[in-house]
């Protein structure tokens, strides 16, 4: 052995021989009641403790510890290489083992473990991948390898094996050694310290409350216009451009800016005076004279409203006019109290009553001119707009995934007294944004599935505040029918209706809040190896919110987090992707998602051409449901070329191509619509055409339900009732598919025969109970 190897043996037997000298503070770590032996704690086990000490004082909740990931250790190169075993000699795994095992049942070890942030969960997993490392490592570092070897041969005790371990789990658990800085990136319990530009002066806050159809935007956007500059926020793009139209008619030059599209009114680009946009979109920086923030109720809203939140707190305007539905007027007033900016409130009463009449329509051959039926599925949509057409009425069509053109199209053609379209069938979609001139709002169902705050997606009853959004749609100020009419398609419903409205709308009482680019990033700075949507939820969990606050759903994020965890990107744009607007139910839109991500990450801009190839582009008109779908899908991934192409213009060069193709698919999807009836028809009849049970219609008789007795296949529309069947509800909720419906009827038709007999065989049978009991005997 050459003088070099041994002196730098002996310098590393010397390092041992003083750790092991070495004892820990009695105030970072104790002794084990009966162990009889001082733990000794390695230099970085005894940070753990300090910084538990530092976070037990705080009231901060603990981490949800089923987050956290274990890093996978290499276990193929270590730089020590074989010192341990010429200090002392090689190690037999099987006393290991033992060694290990004694360690893991010690009580004291848990316990010690779980004061420095290894709760019963952590402390096993660590183990498994400390004896893992123990027993396959090529070599193992020359301190843990003596150490073993000392209790192996009975001079060393297995107490002394913690400082090891605890190295160990910090290695494959990097937040243990910095669970302080992580809780403090992610506390969000004073919001409003966030903005420092709006912090800087003093603001005057409006609020405008009322009820839909009172006026309360029009006077906020009045004051909008009157000022030098100004921003509108809203909660859709079809409000922003018609503030976009009203404005720049009104001779106030107005710019336009959603997620997919910036319109600058001045030729070379210059920002004008004043802007509308989605309230996602809004600055934060500029400085304002008034901003207007629309739907100020939705602040509560599980996914969005983080927006309405920072637009609110970080908004720089001397005046802000906030409007809204009064249930959110005291909240509001709690969370200016917080920033010192008093609130004041301006209440406004609807213009036009609407009365909710003691009827139901129950019968589709009770439609007038100016109904609207509302709807929430786009297979209640189809079903009833075909049973409308087979009578002879024309009757337009909005739901939310159409595009903003084809609604205004519709909103439209039902607007024109001159068209022979005098019937709507719509979602809650017409709740806002779009002025139309309806007389009666007929609801056909009052449960409209939702998402909770956990992500989760479940058939609710719609909440009076929804029913009124929707409600107030009937009749309209300066419209054709200023007087409005709210009832239900289904006699049952009615009641169920009236006691909603008769409901005072629940008090908002939280505001939402997101995670910033900014706090992921010093996140992962901590946790270089964890996945973003890994480091989202180890944000949530840590995050500390008040009483005024909840953190946002973050399942859509995750989501598309997770679909490109595979790709190669850098943090910053993995999470301007995942926080792209897309709709997740749409696999092309998700494959368009994935695709357009594995593309950017290898440095290819995406042209038109590209996305063309992708796209089929050009496309042909619909000849069924499953084409204009399709064709919805399409402009959605139009719609996210043009979203990404505003954050990475260098990689989604091709805007202008893309936005006239758009408005070209746009006319396509409208023609569709229009005739959507024959789509329906070509795509499928038992989509609105479900067999009806019999008995189904109860206690309704006559001539319609013997009818429906002797073809159980055949609908009831000949009496000019609703197809209320339960097959039909199944479809229409989507639980049951045409093609498993189409199965269930070739069964029930086989049935028919056999059961007939068995029913003829009971009615000859003797009536003598003696002889019946015989015959059971023998059939047993």
């Amino acid at each position: 052995m050459s003088v070099n190897r041994c002196v730098y043996l002996f310098s590393r037997l010397q390092r041992h021989i003083s750790t092991r000298t070495t004892r820990t503070a009695a105030g970072n770590c104790h002794a084990s009641p009966g162990s009889g032996l001082l733990h000794r704690q390695h230099r970085a086990g005894s940070a753990v403790c300090s910084r538990h000490v530092s976070s037990n004082s705080s009231s901060s909740k603990p981490p949800d510890t089923s987050l956290f990931v274990p890093i996978s250790l290499r276990t193929d190169c270590l730089s020590d290489g074989s010192v341990g075993v010429e200090l002392t000699q090689p190690l037999d795994k099987s006393e290991l083992l033992k060694v290990l095992n004694r360690f893991y049942k010690k009580k004291e070890m848990q316990k010690l473990a779980a004061d420095h942030g290894l709760d019963a969960r952590l402390f096993h997993q660590a183990f498994i991948s400390f004896r893992k490392f123990i027993l396959e490592v090529t070599s193992l570092p020359a301190d843990l390898h003596i150490i073993l070897s000392d209790i192996c041969y009975g001079a060393g005790h297995v107490d002394d094996l913690y400082p090891y371990f605890m190295r160990h789990a910090k290695q494959i658990f990097p937040m243990l050694d910095c669970m302080d800085d992580l809780r403090k990136i992610s506390d969000l319990r004073v919001p409003a310290n966030w903005y420092p530009e709006a912090r800087a002066i003093q603001r005057k806050v409006i609020f405008h409350a009322g009820p839909t159809n009172s006026g309360k935007t029009y006077h906020a956007i009045q004051r909008y216009l009157a000022a030098k500059s100004g921003v509108y926020c809203g909660p859709l793009k079809l409000l922003a451009h018609e503030i976009f139209e009203k404005s720049n008619n009104a001779g106030v030059p107005c710019d336009l800016v959603t997620g997919e599209e910036r319109t600058f009114m001045d030729s070379d680009g210059r920002a004008s005076g004043h802007v509308a946009c989605t309230i996602e979109m809004c600055s934060v920086i500029t400085p304002y004279e008034v901003a207007v923030i629309d739907e100020i109720q939705m602040i509560r809203d599980p996914s969005r409203g983080w927006a309405w939140t920072r637009a609110l707190l970080g908004l720089c305007a001397e005046e802000i006019h906030v409007c809204g539905e009064p249930a959110a007027i005291d909240f509001i007033r709690e969370l200016m109290y917080t920033t010192g900016e008093e609130v004041e409130v301006n209440t406004y009463k609807r213009l036009t009553p609407f009365t909710i009449l003691d009827h139901a329509v129950e019968s589709l051959d009770n439609l007038r001119p100016g109904d609207c039926i509302v709807c929430f599925s786009k297979n209640d949509i189809y079903s009833l707009s075909r049973q409308i057409e087979a009578r002879g009425l024309e009757c337009a069509v909005i739901y939310g995934s159409l595009p903003p053109g084809t609604k205004l199209a519709q909103a439209k053609k039902f607007n024109d007294p001159e068209d022979p379209c005098k019937i709507l069938v719509a979602t809650d979609a017409i709740g806002m944004g779009l002025n139309l001139s309806i007389r009666r709002i007929i609801f056909n169902s009052l449960v409209k599935p939702n998402v909770n705050e956990k992500g989760e997606k479940q058939m609710e009853t719609i909440s009076t505040s929804q029913a009124l959004q929707i409600s107030g749609r009937a009749g309209r100020f300066a419209s054709v029918f200023e007087d409005g009419e709210v009832t239900t398609m289904h006699r049952d419903d009615l009641p169920v209706l009236k006691e909603i409205l008769s409901h005072s709308v629940e008090p908002i009482e939280t505001a939402g809040l997101h995670p910033t680019a900014e706090q992921i990033e010093m996140f992962a700075y901590h946790l270089p190896e964890a996945t973003l949507s890994n480091l989202v939820d180890i944000f949530v969990s840590l995050s500390q919110v008040d009483g005024m606050y909840f953190v946002c759903n973050i399942e859509d994020f995750k989501f598309l987090a997770d679909m490109i965890q595979h790709i190669p990107l850098n943090l910053r744009s993995r999470y301007v992707f995942c926080t792209a607007p897309i709709n997740k139910k749409q696999p092309f839109v998700c494959t368009s998602f994935l695709k357009f991500a594995r593309q950017f990450s290898r440095d290819e801009p995406l042209t038109f051409d590209w996305v063309g190839r992708h796209v089929s582009w050009p496309l042909s008109a619909p000849k069924n449901i499953k084409d204009l779908v399709h064709l919805e899908a399409v402009h959605d991934v139009l719609d996210l070329y043009l979203w990404l192409s505003y954050r990475f213009m260098d990689m989604f060069p091709d805007t202008g191509l893309v936005r006239e193709a758009q408005r070209e698919l746009d006319d396509i999807i409208q023609q569709g619509v229009l005739n959507i009836t024959r789509l329906i028809r070509a795509t499928d009849p038992t989509i609105t055409n479900p067999p009806q049970t019999q008995g189904s219609s109860g206690g309704q008789a006559g001539g319609s339900n013997a009818s429906a007795s002797r073809n159980p296949l055949r609908g009831r529309r000949g009496s000019g009732e609703m197809d209320v069947s339960l097959a039909s509800r199944l479809v229409r909720d989507g639980l049951l598919t045409p093609d498993l419906l189409r199965q269930l009827q070739r069964e029930w038709s086989k049935d028919q025969k056999p059961e007939f007999t068995n029913q003829s065989a009971l009615h000859t049978e003797p009536h003598n109970s003696n002889n019946n009991k015989g015959k059971r005997k023998k059939k047993k």
